[in-house]
């Protein structure tokens, strides 16, 4: 099997490194890659590798049953797997789908005192277990959420190379047009991705076939796991109400005010009775919540209204599974990624901004019609994004840079289907250009 560059390869490869390793936790949505890239590293990095899948191979969850030190479990893993090999400092064990057994979390602290061993561990991030494997394990283990694809991991898919997205960072910086050539490329590639979506498995078909045959059934496929995901791993909440606010999300985005409604989901519903399904699904990797400011200043964090906000698929391809048939030919026929009013647009912008290691926040004016999609953040100055299906004029951004009352907005960034351009502290940007935004405003000088 095709192994795909995913950015995971780096931080397992610094994390070996340290002197005293910490067990590490990597957590993340169903088929996002886990298991594979954890795999694929330790194949290359140690001699000794002892795998177990709590869901495959349910019987090792007795390897608890004489407590929680490493001896013991060692012991009790050999009693299974007489073949298994623990040499200290060449062997690492992966405890897989943790979710399945949050019990083993406790044996953490035990495996970061002893030192000998390193210990990868995996799994969903599927509602109260994980809360579970936090108190077990605090202080003595490291997390690592991992998500599906991004575009530069499409690119290197696609064998474009380092040099290739190092050019389309110095295009920013430089504020240089894309030739016609580069645009065509370049708009073609993330108009594949964002039909794909960014599930590795959908991504590998798509590279080794050279055509799309076969990705909307798995689009699909992967959309009913997660719904049983939901129904199997909801312990103690109405599987229900998390299933009626899951199907709600493609509906409440295709509206012209994106701004997700309870009120919309069931009749009776309110804020009260869904607030813990919203947060299960934000927790399990499978939506992000982008919400809207008190007032765009900064810092952002508390500065906004926990009641008002818009949510997103943490994966567009989630969103284009659940398109109608309409709307999935012209997508794909006509490709197009203005169906639903814009929703997959804002969608793959709000994706791209989560895998940079941005939090999501909108900003609506009561009583008036400012209202910006996003806003970044540098050190010390608050910058507003726009999405537009097209270089047309955005009130709302010039409102926010032009008036004395938002002092730490200086420029605003419009992220349009065309090409690089700067006009009055409005910089516009190409949407394949999203994910490179974090590094660009780390080191741009804005004038």
């Amino acid at each position: 099997m095709v192994y795909l560059r995913r950015k995971i390869d780096t931080y397992l490869q610094e994390w070996q490194k340290q002197g005293t390793r910490k067990p590490l936790i990597v957590k993340g949505a169903r088929q996002v890659g886990k298991t594979e890239s954890i795999l694929h590293f330790a194949r290359t990095a140690y001699q000794n590798i002892k795998y177990i899948n709590f869901v495959e191979e349910p019987f090792y969850k007795q390897i608890i049953v004489d407590g929680y030190s490493t001896d013991a479990i060692l012991k009790n893993i050999s009693r299974i797997d007489p073949a298994a090999k623990f040499v200290p400092g060449q062997t690492i064990l992966i405890f897989d789908e943790l979710q399945e057994f949050p019990e083993i979390s406790t044996a953490l602290k035990f495996f970061a005192i002893d030192g000998k061993y390193d210990v990868i561990c995996s799994g969903s991030m599927l509602g109260i277990n994980y809360k579970v494997i936090e108190s077990n394990s605090v202080g003595y283990k490291i997390d690592y959420e991992m998500h599906s694809m991004d575009f530069e991991e499409f690119l290197w898919a696609k064998e474009y190379n380092d040099d290739f997205v190092d050019n389309l960072l110095s295009h920013m910086h430089s504020l240089t047009p894309f030739n016609e050539l580069e645009l065509s490329i370049c708009n073609s590639l993330f108009i594949d991705y964002c039909t794909l979506g960014g599930m590795p498995s959908i991504i590998r078909d798509y590279i080794l076939k050279g055509t799309f045959e076969g990705s909307l059934q798995i689009q699909r496929q992967l959309l009913l796991d997660y719904k049983e995901d939901i129904q199997k791993y909801a312990d103690g909440m109405d599987q229900a109400r998390i299933l009626n606010v899951f199907n709600q999300i493609p509906v409440q985005l295709a509206k012209d005010n994106k701004k997700f409604q309870i009120s919309k989901v069931a009749k009776g519903a309110t804020f009260k009775d869904y607030r813990g399904c919203i947060e299960w699904l934000e927790q399990t990797g499978l939506i992000n919540i982008c919400y809207c400011l008190n007032f765009p200043e900064l810092p952002l964090k508390g500065n906004y209204e926990s009641t008002k906000y818009k949510i997103y698929f943490a994966d567009t391809g989630l969103l284009i599974a659940m398109l109608d048939d309409e709307a999935q030919i012209d997508l794909r026929a006509n490709r197009n990624l203005g169906v639903y009013k814009g929703a997959l647009y804002e969608n793959v912008v709000a994706e791209a901004l989560v895998k940079e290691g941005y939090h999501l926040y909108y900003y609506k004016k009561t009583d008036s019609t400012l209202e910006e999609d996003f806003f970044v953040r540098t050190a010390s100055e608050l910058v507003p994004v726009e999405v537009k299906s097209q270089n047309s004029k955005s009130k709302s951004l010039r409102t926010l840079i032009d008036s004395d009352r938002y002092p730490e907005i200086h420029y605003g960034i419009k992220l349009i289907g065309g090409n690089i351009g700067k006009v009055n502290s409005v910089i516009t940007f190409p949407y394949f250009c999203t994910f490179l935004l974090k590094r660009y405003l780390s080191s741009a000088t804005i004038q």
